[in-house]
């Protein structure tokens, strides 16, 4: 009789290879499952994060653009993504040692995977994070930074025809008189590091490691600077 396969028993790293393995097959209840013994071992969300999650959705965006897999096969191994953020959230919770954080999809863009990943990764930093979500009006952008005031604000824009909504939402800001002292990141498909500039976003950030990685350092940065 064969014994069943039991995840609990597995070392760390092998419970979190498994785990970006069981993303990237789309397998939610298993990805629910890992992510549980994880926290239960009292490894950080961060780690899980990076260690198991990204890499699995990472392999997913690789061989989707190959073309060794199509959309039914990735929307199956973001359902498995989304579980395990689901579970990491309560986690992930900041202690607000860097300052605050704002991000959000623009206007029209319904993309979600991607800015919640950034979203959980500048937690993972420190930040307290506000999530504006999808579909976001450069009003309700201007809105949030007016009453957070945040450090740091994440743009996606995942669409060529929702990316110059990017540019909409700058404005705003600048018209409202709150850009000045505003960390402006931008990320999804069609953005680039040049559009980020011609739009007037400080960067342009290829994933959420990236993004995280810039606002701290950015924050520090700051930080330095303030009299002592």
């Amino acid at each position: 009789m064969t014994t069943p396969f039991n995840p609990e028993q597995l070392a760390d790293d092998k419970l979190l290879a498994l785990l970006a393995e069981d993303v990237f097959d789309g397998l939610v209840p298993e990805v629910a499952a890992e992510v549980r013994i994880a926290l239960s071992r009292g490894l950080p969300a961060e780690m899980i994060l990076n260690q198991g999650l990204v890499p699995g959705m990472d392999r997913v965006s690789a061989a989707f653009s190959a073309q060794q897999i199509f959309v039914p096969e990735m929307a199956a191994a973001a359902r498995a993504m989304r579980a395990g953020l689901d579970l990491l959230h309560p986690s992930a919770a900041p202690d607000v040692s860097r300052g605050r954080a704002v991000v959000g999809s623009v206007r029209g863009d319904l993309h979600d995977l991607g800015k919640s990943l950034v979203a959980m990764a500048l937690a993972g930093q420190g930040f307290a994070v506000t999530d504006l979500g999808v579909n976001v009006r450069p009003e309700a952008f201007v809105a949030a930074v007016a009453e957070q005031r945040p450090q740091v604000l994440c743009l996606s824009a995942h669409l060529t025809t929702t990316m110059p909504f990017v540019k909409d939402v700058i404005a705003a800001l600048e018209t409202a008189g709150l850009r000045q002292g505003l960390l402006i990141l931008v990320g999804g498909a069609p953005l680039n590091d040049g559009f980020a500039r011609q739009f007037g976003a400080d960067a342009y950030t290829a994933d959420a490691a990236g993004a995280a990685a810039l606002a701290r350092a950015w924050v520090e940065q700051q930080a330095g600077r303030q009299p002592s």
